[in-house]
Formats: C-alpha cells, sequence, structure tokens
C-alpha cells in the first residue's frame, strides 16, 4: 500500500517557548497511544501521521511533503529510534514557495519503504530552485541525543572567577536557526538569553578569550541559508588546538562584531592604544590591546591589567586577512576620535550608534548621513568578510560542522 501524505505543520509548544504558542495542538489518541514510545516528537502533528502509518500499516511506502526536523534534529532522535524504514529518493524547496509560509527552511519531499528496517544516518535531497530547475545535492544528517555539540565543547572552558570577566556570551541552541541569539555584551545587557539554563550567559575571561571567540566566529562566520537551517554545530576534534593562526583569526573575527558599549561598563574590547587611534586620553582599559600584545598572562591572573613576571605571555601573530581588519578598523577608530564629542572609550558599537543615530522605535539606522563613516565602516565589513571566507574552510575541518 503506498500513501502521499501533505500533513499540517504544527506543533505544540511550551507557553515559556514563545508568546501566544500553540500547546495543545497535538491532542489526540495518537499522542496518548505512542507517546511512551516516540517522545516529545509526538507534539508534531506530521509526526504523528508517520506514526500512525508505520505502526499499523506495517509493510506500506511512504510518500510525503514535511520538514525535515524528524530526519535531523536531535529531539527526535526518539522517533528515528522506532523509524526504522528505508530511504529511497528526494527533494528539496524552498519553504516559502508554499501558500502562508514565509519561513526560509527547507521542505521535503521524501519517499520511505516502510517494510526495509533500516537505521538511516543521513539522507540526500535533491535541491529544486524557485524556476523548477536542480541546482545540486545536499546531505541531511541524523543529529541524535548522543551526539556531542558545540556547547558541550565550550563548557569545558567555564571559569567561575567572576571578577576576571571581561564580557559574557549568549549560547543558546546549537543549530543555525539559534545563531541570531549569539551576542557578546557586558552580562546585565546580553540579549536573548531569556530564562535559558546552562551556558545561556558564558563570562568571558583572560583564561577563555580565545575559546570565546573561536565559538563565537564558528557560529557567526558560515552564512545562514534556507539549506543549512537545520545543521548543527557539534564538539570539535582537536586539530584547532595547534592552529594558532585559526585562533587568531577567530580573536580579529570577534573583536570587531561584539555589542559591547561603554555605557553600561568599561570597555575591555578596545584592540589599539591611544596614539594608535589618536585619542585624547586615556583609555579605562587597555585589556585587549595589552592580550594581543602579549603584555598580559594567558593562564591564571590577579589583575587584569599589569604584567606578572611569573607568567608565560604570548603575542598575538596574524594573518594578513586579519591585519586587514586591524587596519581597517583602526582607521574607523582614527576617525571617530577626530569628532569633537567623541567618547574615549568608546567601542565599535558606540562608534556606530554615534555616526548612524538611532529611528523613533529606537533601532539603530542602517546607515549614517557621514558618507567618510560610510565608506570606513563598509571596508572594515568588507574585510571582515574575507576573514570569514577564509575561517570557513577550517570550520568543517576541525569538524564543527559536518558537509
Amino acid at each position: 500500500m503506498i500513501f502521499y501524505i501533505n500533513p499540517p505543520y504544527a506543533e505544540a509548544m511550551n507557553k515559556r517557548d514563545a508568546k501566544n504558542a500553540k500547546t495543545d495542538v497535538n491532542r489526540s489518541l495518537i499522542e496518548k497511544k505512542y507517546l511512551d514510545s516516540i517522545g516529545k516528537s509526538v507534539r508534531e502533528i506530521f509526526v504523528q501521521f508517520m506514526t500512525r502509518i508505520y505502526k499499523e500499516i506495517p509493510g506500506s511506502k511512504l510518500a510525503q511533503f514535511s520538514k525535515l526536523k524528524f530526519a535531523a534534529s536531535p529531539n527526535f532522535t526518539a522517533f528515528r529510534k522506532m523509524f526504522n524504514a528505508k530511504y529511497k529518493k528526494g527533494f528539496i524547496v524552498r519553504a516559502n514557495t508554499f501558500d502562508n509560509v514565509s519561513g526560509q527552511f527547507p521542505i521535503a519531499f521524501t519517499v520511505w519503504d516502510l517494510n526495509n528496517k533500516t537505521i538511516f544516518k543521513s539522507i540526500v535531497c535533491d535541491i529544486i530552485e524557485n524556476d523548477c530547475s536542480v541546482s545540486g545535492k545536499t546531505r541531511f544528517f541524523a543529529y541524535n541525543s548522543e551526539i556531542k555539540y558545540v556547547n558541550d565543547w565550550l563548557k569545558q572552558f567555564v571559569d567561575k572567577d567572576i571578577k576576571g570577566e571581561i564580557a559574557a556570551m549568549c549560547c543558546i541552541g546549537n543549530d543555525f536557526q539559534h545563531n541570531i541569539y549569539v551576542n557578546i555584551n557586558h552580562r546585565k545587557q546580553l540579549k536573548g538569553t531569556g530564562n535559558a539554563k546552562g551556558i545561556a550567559k558564558f563570562g568571558i575571561t583572560i583564561n577563555n578569550i580565545i575559546q570565546s571567540s573561536i565559538y563565537f566566529t564558528v557560529r557567526k562566520c558560515v552564512k545562514a541559508t534556507w539549506l543549512n537551517d537545520r545543521d548543527q554545530f557539534l564538539f570539535p576534534n582537536k586539530k584547532w588546538e595547534k592552529d594558532l593562526e585559526f585562533q587568531n583569526d577567530c580573536l580579529a573575527y570577534t573583536l570587531f562584531n561584539n555589542n559591547i558599549s561603554s555605557k553600561y561598563g568599561v570597555n575591555h574590547w578596545i584592540p589599539f592604544s591611544e596614539n594608535e587611534v589618536n585619542a585624547r586620553d586615556k583609555f579605562d582599559s587597555h585589556f585587549m590591546a595589552g592580550f594581543i600584545g602579549g603584555k598580559i598572562i594567558q593562564n591564571g591572573y590577579s589583575n587584569l591589567f599589569e604584567q606578572q613576571e611569573d607568567k608565560f605571555w604570548i603575542k598575538r601573530e596574524f594573518s594578513a586577512e586579519a591585519q586587514a581588519v586591524f587596519e581597517a578598523g583602526k582607521k574607523l577608530w582614527q576617525y571617530y576620535h577626530a569628532q569633537p564629542k567623541c567618547n574615549v572609550n568608546a567601542s565599535l558599537y558606540d562608534i556606530r550608534e554615534y555616526f548612524q543615530g538611532r529611528n523613533d522605535k529606537g533601532k539603530m539606522n542602517s546607515k549614517s548621513a557621514d558618507e567618510t563613516y560610510n565608506e570606513l565602516v563598509e571596508s572594515l565589513r568588507s574585510d571582515l568578510k574575507v576573514l570569514a571566507e577564509k575561517i570557513e574552510p577550517k570550520v568543517y575541518e576541525y569538524e564543527f560542522l559536518k558537509r
């Protein structure tokens, strides 16, 4: 028997997960019957359809349109252990090609032989573009709950010395879908953490700044697309540990991408000295310039800003691409410090706010009326893009992401 289904896309959520969350769409006899065997997967309506067909009409074939979470998401591990079927073939299209769907994620048409009991670890789908052409193939991996993810990796580097904290980082989720929440700021100004537990607020100190920069860069440097929406960031191999250029590239990328503002605390993230940017007064913190120049200790400290003779210091050496970012950043800082009402401790975020201003709703404008600033900041963004492209292959080489 062959089944073709185009089931509804509706998932029950806890009220704390989202405003106006659908909390009872999954209530059915099927939910009660199979809750113990597929766990929280039963919240998704189309999974209830799949489960009933698999369990109650064995030996059939199933062809369906659906989201890919059943095949890839860690939350559907229990379902995949139950659903042992042979994947035959399939294709994906953009979700927003369907009526009343606006999301940027893939909708898949997949064909399954339910009589062939196979545990699948990945599926390969043709990519169908809006003009109906086939642009290639892409693989979706089954990310199970037993796999270690990038947040598991970061937990190793938690530093309990809050007194030495120079910022905090939001680390919610392990997939591209949650990358919008990954940001670096003063702890009390950190965005997106809500009531999340674990390492949602990860303290950055001198002892983990390199690992923090790697985490941040890995999450941000690969462009999010409709194809990788469900890809998971993973616990890497150890190759990154010996790649100092990769580490320093990530540090450079992070220095010019954070949301730190001197309004809410001491800005430890100025990567230059006063002389380099023609500052009119001394900075409140020389931490970052000192760290880059090897004037601040690498492991262990009692004073963030003074040398300790019994410790080992490392001077950071940067790639040509990272140096270009620093040069573009320096020109931007120099231009800002030439302004009559500049803040000597300004961060990159402060500089952007100064020139771009905010609209009536309080959102920062995308451009400034100052064309010199626009050129300088665009040059910085261009160099950051080049740096990101240099880093991206190593994200896959070190297995933060799978291909």
